[in-house]
């Protein structure tokens, strides 16, 4: 059965003019990539789809080249292509070129869902060749090809504990656990490492900040508060007293979670307000230059600064809070850079609207942690 995005092209192509020569490719993959997300130029794309998918199984690695995650429709646009190439040669009795897909896939440069795929042509075309290519990915930067290593390793773990060899197994799940990224490995490990005597630090593993400067609540009653900028957006002095909501004189206060996953409940911490906003700041020192990931989780509004540059915010109240929610990048500059979160709880009184409450990480695209070069804490300045 063809893709869905191939039945779409096939819909649209009898409709529309190719937009450029049969065989141009490069001009044909300038079409897909200018799709819009919001659709923008879908029409020109699904054409120049229609055309890409009778190109030769040459045109496979230079289509697999041009796949951008970051271009989710165009990749899947690229993606059904290459499928419809794939399955209409290899019926007529061609061979993919494996060992072209494979140099691509070692290549761990290019783009992590493009070389994804290309490990699926090539486990489709030979099945063997599964178990090898895993075997090296244990640490490679496409979290798909990783996750299917780690899953190896632990089955290898299981498989060793069952049969007594416990020395063997703890070597596997620590091997497992260094490479794991995803939050249910991670479980599946943890549970038999420490059976095995061996404590994992969820915290560090997942690169969590877990010391942080808080200070609130300022007013958001009736959630006007989201879009005012109060003290500490204007002038982060964490010596200084500033007015609150109603009225309240507030000063920055210090607090270190211990939740292993670096929950810091405001609820607990503070007092449960409705209709506030806190501020959280944390210290995180870098040995370099360099560009990291921020990775949120929390149900409520929030707004977030690196160095007193806003990176984004999300005005949306109880949607659920999950391991790496939201995930914005940032750069951040040898040494010591602030990290500020604005934090906004509504007035709503169901119970499931209650939490109010974060936990923040630095890790690369990859989700492995980027640990401080230093244990620190933002002092008053």
């Amino acid at each position: 059965m063809r893709p869905l995005v191939l039945s779409l092209v096939l819909m649209f192509a009898g409709a529309v003019t190719a937009v450029a020569a049969e065989g141009d490719l490069p001009e044909l993959v300038k079409a897909v990539k200018a799709v819009g997300r919001e659709g923008q130029g879908n029409v020109a794309a699904l054409a120049a789809v229609a055309e890409l998918a009778k190109q030769p199984l040459s045109a496979v690695l230079p289509l697999l080249e041009a796949i951008d995650s970051d271009q989710k429709l165009a990749s899947n646009y690229l993606r059904g292509a290459i499928e419809e190439i794939v399955a209409r040669e290899t019926a007529a009795g061609k061979a993919l070129p494996l060992a072209d897909l494979e140099a691509f896939l070692a290549k761990t440069t290019n783009d992590p869902r493009a070389r994804r795929f290309a490990f699926e042509l090539i486990v489709q075309a030979a099945p063997e060749r599964r178990e090898p290519l895993i075997a090296g990915m244990t640490n490679d930067p496409s979290v798909e090809l990783r996750r299917e290593a780690v899953e190896r390793l632990i089955d290898a773990a299981a498989t060793a504990l069952k049969a007594e060899k416990k020395d063997e197994a703890k070597s596997l799940y620590q091997q497992a656990l260094a490479a794991a990224r995803a939050k249910d490995q991670v479980e599946a490990i943890r549970k038999p490492l420490e059976e095995l005597g061996e404590k994992v630090d969820l915290a560090k593993h997942f690169g969590f900040l877990t010391t942080w400067r808080l200070i609130g609540p300022f007013d958001n009653k009736e959630k006007k508060g989201f879009p005012v900028a109060y003290a500490p957006e204007t002038t982060l002095k964490f010596d200084a007293e500033v007015e609150g909501k109603d009225g309240q004189k507030l000063k920055w206060t210090d607090h270190t979670t211990a939740d292993e996953y670096g929950v810091v409940d405001l609820n607990k911490v503070q007092s449960n307000f409705k209709g506030a906003i806190t501020y959280a700041a944390a210290e995180y020192v870098s040995t370099v230059d360099r560009e990291v990931e921020v990775r949120l989780g929390t149900p409520n509004a929030w707004k977030l600064w690196v160095n007193g540059e806003p990176l984004f915010g999300r005005e949306e109240y109880h949607r659920g809070m999950e391991l790496d929610q939201y995930k914005v990048r940032a750069k951040v500059k040898a040494g010591t850079n602030v990290i500020l979160l604005k934090l906004c709880q509504n007035e709503q009184t169901e119970e499931w609207a209650q939490r109010w409450q974060f936990q923040l990480r630095i890790c690369d695209r990859t989700g492995t942690a980027i640990p401080p070069a230093e244990a620190a804490k933002v002092a008053g300045r």
